[in-house]
């Protein structure tokens, strides 16, 4: 099931076609607290609470999640910013039977729900209202956040003011895009998703576990995907990549050039070979860039496979070769191109939320683009794009990025669509690290592979 991810325009647009239909705006109020106040409860437990509301529908939220919590028998107090300022918010204010505090002067508790602001800030807390919200969410012991932390803005990540760590964070309807985006997505804890009877879509969706076909009984090796990776001058990353690729599921992986130690089940071939390779018809992908190296041999054997007819994946080396001597030609098959931060910025130079840049940069460059990293975006050039969730910070470590470039490789040699093999791989990856545990190195995950492919099929 696709899981969407809406922006602050979106999921008002939302609410309103809700509302149009004959929900009304304060019967989506009530299933939202409703909502949030069962998960905190299984969350957190019957700890005595202080809920922070704001002045709009946030804040409401916050005042029905006070009322149920206390129908279940918590301890519950609330604290206010100041008067609601939105019709429904004041009718939930008016539901709630007990006091209300002012927030600068509430004691703190040991469970906080932060309803202060949540989908569309724009700009900064004032200064004291950021310390005072710091200040009660290190007095508590469990911290839970309404919809988004306050603070942080819906859309790129941006942090506008200091943010506590959160514990547990509740969103409305769907997942927004700085639940996954850094750096707002570290101060998240962990995600949960009320459903409040709101149905959207958007171009916009969560990485999620893919569904992976079975080889069956027809099929043979070159059905189930030929891979060629072209080596060069670091043998050890193109061994990473194609042990990566027979891993997830290439039926046929050749490697082409040196290529440190493999398994006997990767057919080596000798540098000579590339021609002679890349004119095979069996091919169904080729992986060019993993210790590629920098010199003009490499930039040679760039040339020629983005000179053939097959499905190519650019990563590392070829990456950089590309942004320093420009693109040899346009291929003609689909493309996919991986890049970190520091290659991101040098190949296509774009600056602000990296859902937006990786899909400026698919759109300008014809390449379907995987802009890695702990909040991974890939971006196709119809405007579709996808994000995954955060991943294990072990994979900040060398090779990773080759075990990626080989895993997307493998899923694109396996038939699937470039966006979808790539959000595939992307899966995989991060799911491989989690197997591996921490401290991994990047030759710990593609023994893990067999696991995480197994989870899909």
């Amino acid at each position: 099931m696709t899981r969407f991810i809406l922006t602050a325009a979106e999921m008002r647009a939302a609410e309103a076609g809700a509302i149009a239909v004959g929900t009304p705006a304060q019967l989506l109020m009530e299933r939202a607290g409703a909502a949030a106040a069962e998960a905190i409860r299984r969350f957190a437990g019957p700890l005595p609470a202080l809920v922070l509301c704001g002045p709009g529908n946030n804040g409401g939220d916050g005042y029905v999640v006070a009322r149920r919590l206390a129908q279940r028998g918590a301890q519950v107090r609330v604290a206010a910013l100041c008067d609601p300022k939105s019709a429904d918010a004041q009718a939930a204010r008016a539901a709630w039977y007990g006091p209300v505090e002012t927030l600068a002067e509430a004691p703190p508790a040991p469970l906080l729900v932060d309803a202060l602001f949540g989908t569309g800030l724009a700009r900064p807390l004032d200064e004291s209202l950021s310390a005072r919200l710091g200040t009660l969410a290190e007095a508590a012991r469990i911290r839970v956040a309404l919809d988004l932390p306050s603070g942080i803005a819906t859309d790129d990540g941006r942090i506008l003011s200091p943010v506590p760590d959160f514990d547990l964070t509740i969103g409305f309807a769907a997942l927004k895009p700085s639940h996954l985006l850094q750096p707002a997505a570290r101060h998240m804890g962990r995600l949960a998703v009320a459903d409040i009877g709101i149905e959207a879509r958007s171009r916009l969706s969560l990485i999620d576990k893919p569904s992976l076909r079975a080889p069956g009984p027809d099929d043979h090796k070159y059905r189930r995907g030929y891979l060629l990776v072209v080596g060069g001058a670091m043998p050890g990353a193109a061994a990473l990549a194609a042990i990566a690729g027979a891993r997830a599921g290439a039926g046929y992986v050749a490697l082409v050039g040196d290529g440190g130690s493999l398994p006997n089940a990767v057919v080596r071939r000798p540098a000579s070979d590339l021609s002679e390779a890349l004119a095979d018809p069996r091919v169904n992908a080729v992986l060019i860039g993993p210790g590629l190296g920098r010199d003009d041999e490499a930039w040679q054997r760039l040339v020629e496979a983005m000179s053939s007819p097959h499905p190519l994946i650019l990563d590392g080396d070829a990456l950089w070769l590309v942004a320093e001597r420009g693109c040899p030609r346009q291929p003609t098959a689909p493309t996919i191109a991986t890049p970190h931060s520091g290659e991101f910025d040098k190949l296509y130079g774009a600056k602000g939320c990296k859902i937006e840049a990786a899909r400026a940069a698919a759109a300008r460059s014809g390449h379907l683009i995987v802009y890695k990293g702990s909040d991974t975006v890939v971006a196709a050039m119809d405007g579709r794009a996808a994000v995954s969730g955060v991943g294990p910070a072990w994979l900040a470590s060398a090779g990773t990025g080759d075990v990626l470039a080989g895993i997307v490789a493998a899923q694109c040699a396996a038939g699937l669509p470039a966006f979808e093999a790539a959000c595939a791989g992307v899966w995989l990856h991060s799911r491989a690290a989690e197997l591996a545990g921490p401290a991994l190195v990047a030759d710990d995950l593609p023994g893990r592979l067999a696991a995480a492919v197994g989870e899909c099929l």
